[in-house]
């Protein structure tokens, strides 16, 4: 009979499934050990609870307990299975890119919403980090041409083979933002910043400490970028164009002050599922043109 009782095994034997996710509940949350077990067995859910008897070989107890271990010092459970599910597609992560989260995904529903039924959209991802909202759209758009940028070559080589991998037609580009550019102008520009103030205590609390930095935290209001990025982006729309940011959930009223500083015009901020001002857009309708030119 297997021993599913015992949360503080000797770590010697090797346990079946119901005893090694007995032993992690004792050290992280449930549904992670469960996550982590799926992820060593390269398993569907439905095997750990139809076959709870089964006992573990060594190499994967090994692992195992080491994933546990390094989940319970807080590590986040996307980099220890190198992986997160984003809009329906499965992306590869690592600690060089900030890990996709579902409310970025607002960004791309308002991106379909504008353009789900006009082909050959030009679109631009502004700090495209694993490459979840550029791929995304790469693949939900008709046809479109998506331009993904980032400043750091660690993250655009993930994001490189995510497109890879989904099959997305993606060009990449290492740039400071619009740097290096040039005068190409888009139809739509998305962009998921750092917004976290700089000395925000988050910082240090959670996921968030495993997180690249640089990907976070944007000076001291945490508006550095969502200011460098709203100033600019009239340079690389077309007329009509759209901007859309994601922004933290007291900045809104801050980000559309940007907007209309710009010149943006039918300026809105947009809730996510918690009911959060999660994102800002406005659209862009050239009128300045001729004057930004000169």
């Amino acid at each position: 009979m297997p021993n599913s009782r015992v949360s503080d095994m000797d770590t010697t034997i090797v346990p079946d499934i119901a005893a090694a996710l007995n032993w992690a509940r004792a050290r992280i949350e449930a549904s992670d050990g469960r996550i982590l077990l799926r992820h060593v067995l390269q398993c569907a859910a439905a095997r750990l609870v139809a076959h709870p008897e089964v006992r573990l070989e060594v190499p994967e107890w090994e692992q195992f307990q080491v994933l546990v271990e390094r989940r319970a010092a807080g590590e986040p459970i996307a980099y220890l299975t190198g992986e997160r599910e984003f809009f329906g597609h499965v992306f590869m992560v690592t600690p060089a890119v900030l890990i996709p989260r579902h409310e970025t995904e607002l960004l791309v529903e308002l991106a379909l919403a504008n353009f789900g039924d006009r082909r050959g959209v030009r679109v631009l991802d502004l700090g495209c980090g694993s490459g979840a909202l550029a791929v995304t759209l790469a693949r939900e758009l008709p046809a479109p041409e998506v331009t993904a940028v980032d400043r750091s070559r660690d993250a655009l080589l993930v994001a490189m083979a995510n497109a890879a991998r989904l099959r997305a037609n993606v060009s990449f580009i290492q740039s400071d933002w619009f740097g290096a550019l040039g005068s190409d102008r888009f139809h739509l520009i998305v962009s998921n910043p750092p917004y976290v103030m700089s000395d925000d205590p988050h910082l240090r609390e959670g996921d968030v400490r495993f997180e690249p930095h640089v990907a976070l935290a944007s000076g001291p209001d945490g508006l550095d970028d969502l200011t460098a990025i709203a100033a600019q982006a009239p340079h690389h729309l077309e007329p009509d164009g759209w901007l859309f940011m994601e922004h933290g959930y007291h900045q809104a009223v801050q980000v559309r002050g940007l907007l209309t500083d710009a010149g943006f015009a039918s300026i809105a901020s947009y809730k996510d599922l918690s009911g959060i001002e999660r994102v800002t857009g406005g659209q862009w309708l050239g009128r300045q043109l001729d004057d930004d030119r000169d």
